[in-house]
């Protein structure tokens, strides 16, 4: 039997199922690749208290992370929301402490509506720890604003400034995404040396929850069946898009991607590219 990739989620649960580890996980079993979790936060509101993050014990998150290793095994990790300085640092050592070399990190601080995800002590931590252990990392415009220190990103020209700027501080491999441009959808791959441009026109939906954890999530998987970074995103950018084009809602709120359209109903468009 050909055994499929083992790929390992360190992030947030969401209770409504649409971002997260559920979405990763979901992607990973829609693009044959083996899924555990290590779950560093429950995001689901009290509807009395209103709190709506839950922090899980460093105890817990390295006895997850332990038994993934040593009952499974992992051939990538991939990283979502970590929110706390300390949850950070523990996760840094666990992976540097790993014998996995491919990281992909999504640099969860900013989400949908502008939510915040990071503690504001946890941003320099997750600089200067935890990132430069990335083989891929991919924030959303926001979230490359807050890497620079607050610099506005509203062109296809800064998305590729701030890519350039963003490689610089350390980083290997930087995929700026750029959901919140007019136009349509345009994301920026770097390398130090070389862009990569994945352009798709723009799906008029709100239903896109979690959409930058299932792009990362199938960057991981793609990354564990051997596609080089450049072919790993390119699909990726096919696997989300054809899954915000299928995105839908079971009521008022904003619903998720559908992480099964592409089997489902074949890609949605062609992906632009350009280097």
């Amino acid at each position: 039997m050909n055994l499929p990739p083992r790929i390992l989620t360190i992030a947030g649960s969401a209770a409504g199922g649409s971002a997260g580890i559920q979405a990763d996980l979901k992607t990973f079993q829609e693009l044959d690749a083996y899924g555990m979790s290590v779950i560093t936060a429950m995001v689901a509101k009290h509807p009395v208290t209103g709190k709506n993050v839950h922090l899980q014990s460093i105890e817990t998150i390295e006895a997850q992370f332990g038994t993934a290793m040593t009952q499974i095994g992992v051939d990538v990790i991939k990283v979502g929301m970590l929110f706390s300085a300390e949850i950070i640092e523990k996760v840094a050592e666990l992976i540097r402490n790993s014998m996995v070399k491919t990281i992909v990190i999504d640099p969860v601080m900013i989400g949908k509506f502008n939510s915040k995800l990071l503690a504001d002590d946890a941003i320099e931590v997750l600089k200067e720890k935890l990132l430069p252990l990335a083989t891929i990392i991919t924030p959303n415009m926001p979230e490359a604003t807050e890497l620079l220190g607050g610099k506005e990103i509203q062109t296809k020209e800064e998305l590729k400034q701030a890519a350039i700027e963003i490689q610089k501080l350390g980083f290997k491999n930087v995929l700026v995404k750029g959901g919140r441009l007019t136009g349509n959808a345009v994301d920026i791959l770097y390398d130090g040396e070389a862009f990569l441009t994945a352009e798709a026109s723009r799906i008029d939906t709100v239903n896109t929850s979690g959409a930058g954890c299932t792009y990362s999530a199938a960057i991981a998987a793609y990354l564990a069946h051997g596609k080089t970074i450049a072919e790993a995103v390119l699909l990726a950018k096919e696997f989300v898009t054809t899954a915000i084009a299928h995105g839908f809602s079971y009521n008022e709120h904003v619903g998720p991607t559908y992480h099964a359209a592409l089997r489902k109903y074949g890609s949605i468009q062609r992906i632009l590219t350009n280097n």
